[in-house]
């Protein structure tokens, strides 16, 4: 027995220093990782497409390269969507510079009268916060550009790698049936079946939540009236796929073109839509669609998405739970890790019994007779 509790407490000692050198290296090696896993999604994502044209008879490279064109077809066309909705956009700056001004203007008389402020004080108030947001603009800008300049060294390396994870998947399969015991094939076939069956499924249903998501958002913006509805849906609709941040960042988009360009109860109007879009997609659009391949509670999503975000960025925060999912999927076959893989899951016990147990047990204990 205490042999065995030796052996627990070495392999609970020994998760939680991985843990720690995985993290190091994550962020150390983040540049190289990120594209890597992105593009393992992909491939994942576009396997069953391959295998359909396979079972075509067509050759595994051809399927691959025809594949790969369709997929670039598809991204192709909404980048190009996406941007002339930007440049449209970006034509109206000006106007809605002059309609910010006048409704500043507004607000600093407002919030003077009922303040009892001098509006003097409030705009040298605002002044100061332009003046010190110039002076840091430099940063700002910096760090956009490095942004930029990753995103598009993750679109340049994603396909390549892609097609490259696609053509030599026989590879990585013969690899791992080398590495591993044979009687640990089974269970590690499990494995690999199991995390490739979550991840299509998870990735499948992201992508129609975010097409239904997207249709609700410009269906509701229409209505309301708000300027460039299909461009707010549109990144609505991608930053949904950010579990419980991305909706709060794409609120304020057209919040703010709501507030400039019509009356402050348009604003609100659109918050009350967003708001009952996400209701709608809490509790129909992802327990049918997406949460149902990926058996992760709420609370330990949240954490892992924040943990995602402070380690790779925006990027983490997507990577965060279909990473997490696997390793459930990994904690649950192997017998020391079974709690943990319950623990992150979202199967509610009927009952806490265990206090309740103990609580029996002291009742039950004989009283002790005080001569």
């Amino acid at each position: 027995m205490q042999a065995t509790q030796q052996s627990k407490t070495i392999l609970v000692t020994a998760i939680l220093i991985t843990i720690c050198i995985l993290t190091y290296i994550m962020r150390v090696g983040q540049d190289i990782i990120i594209p890597l896993l992105f593009s393992a999604f992909f491939a994942i994502l576009l396997s069953p497409v391959i295998i359909f044209f396979e079972d075509r008879k067509m050759p595994r490279i051809l399927a691959i390269t025809v594949t790969m064109i369709l997929a670039l077809i598809v991204m192709a066309g909404l980048i190009y969507f996406v941007s002339i909705q930007v440049s449209l956009f970006s034509n109206s700056l000006p106007d809605l510079e002059k309609k910010l001004e006048i409704l500043q203007e507004e607000g600093v008389t407002w919030v003077a009268q009922n303040f009892h402020l001098k509006p003097e004080n409030i705009e040298h108030w605002i002044s100061d916060v332009k003046t010190d947001f110039m002076e840091n603009s430099s940063v700002y800008i910096g760090t956009t550009l490095s942004t930029l300049t990753g995103v598009l060294a993750i679109l340049i390396l994603l396909p390549i790698y892609t097609m490259m994870m696609l053509y030599y998947e026989p590879l990585f399969i013969v690899f791992v049936q080398k590495a591993v015991p044979e009687q640990k094939h089974s269970i590690t076939k499990d494995i690999i079946t199991e995390a490739k069956m979550v991840m299509q499924s998870y990735l499948s249903g992201l992508l129609i939540e975010a097409l239904i998501v997207g249709i609700l958002n410009f269906a509701g913006l229409l209505i309301l009236g708000i300027d460039y509805a299909i461009l707010w849906a549109i990144i609505g609709a991608l930053l949904n796929i950010i579990p419980y941040i991305g909706i709060i960042i794409a609120t304020i988009f057209p919040f703010t073109i709501a507030l400039i360009t019509k009356e402050p109860s348009y604003a609100f109007l659109v918050l009350a839509v967003y708001a009952s879009i996400q209701f709608i997609d809490n509790n129909i659009i992802v327990p049918k669609i997406v949460a149902s391949r990926v058996k992760i509670n709420a609370l330990v999503s949240i954490i892992i998405v924040l943990i995602g975000g402070s380690i790779w960025g925006i990027s983490g925060m997507f990577l965060s739970l279909p990473l997490v999912a696997v390793a459930k999927i990994i904690f649950d076959r192997i017998p020391h890790l079974k709690p943990y893989g319950y623990l992150i899951g979202d199967v509610m016990p009927a009952k806490a019994t265990f206090f309740k147990r103990s609580r029996n047990l002291k009742t039950k204990t004989p009283p002790v007779k005080v001569n």
